[in-house]
């Protein structure tokens, strides 16, 4: 008994076993195919929601999409330090970029410069980029190495990228993120600073690892 009693036990806990390892199975997608996958397991795949502009009767207004509650900001949106998201300290703008320069932050600013601003202001910020160059030069932005942007704060030109210049260039904000508008604007001072930089701005040991006389 005790033999007949241990092999239905042992039979039911394998049944059981497999039955929860087959149905933990169709949870599982596989390789990524083009064909719409089968859903024996529906997971969250398939839920009762409203999309994008979808009429919502629970509502008055019959609005799917709702308003803030008044008075409340939404997580990571406080936008608190005015410096970083604004460029400005009070109604001044900030003189400094007001992030960590590096290397890389620097490169990361040529790369989106490139992107976004060389067609118009060139890749040396001469204002000779391609779009000037085939409008035959209407509607030409200034030359970064004008004495006017030389001087110009660091807070201006960021506010330039995110708020356009009126009559001339569009605002960038929807596409450029507040970390890389301040790239851009120190590979733009960099630019500046290839034009009007001597041997005396290098360091010294590095000038002597290259072999330059200063």
């Amino acid at each position: 008994m005790k033999l007949n009693d241990s092999a239905k036990i042992a039979s039911v806990l394998w049944t059981v076993g497999a039955l929860v390892g087959t149905i933990s199975l169709t949870g599982c997608q596989g390789q990524p195919f083009e064909d719409p996958p089968i859903h024996p397991n529906l997971n969250m795949d398939f839920q009762t929601k409203y999309r994008p502009q979808k009429k919502n009767e629970f509502f008055e207004d019959g609005r799917s999409m709702r308003e803030p509650v008044a008075g409340t900001v939404a997580q990571g949106q406080l936008k608190e330090d005015k410096a970083l998201y604004f460029g400005k300290n009070g109604d001044a703008f900030v003189s400094k970029i007001p992030m960590r320069i590096t290397q890389a932050f620097v490169e990361r600013g040529q790369e989106r410069f490139n992107i976004y601003c060389a067609v118009c202001h060139g890749k040396t910020g001469a204002a000779n980029g391609i779009v000037i160059q085939r409008n035959a030069g209407m509607l030409k932005p200034p030359s970064f190495h004008e004495d006017r942007l030389v001087s110009m704060p660091a807070g201006q030109i960021y506010d330039a990228i995110l708020h356009g210049v009126r009559g001339n260039m569009p605002s960038y904000s929807y596409a450029i993120p507040v970390a890389d508008r301040w790239a851009i604007v120190a590979y733009v001072q960099a630019l500046q600073l290839s034009r009007r930089g001597s041997l005396n701005d290098v360091p010294a040991d590095i000038a002597a690892a290259k072999g330059w006389k200063r």
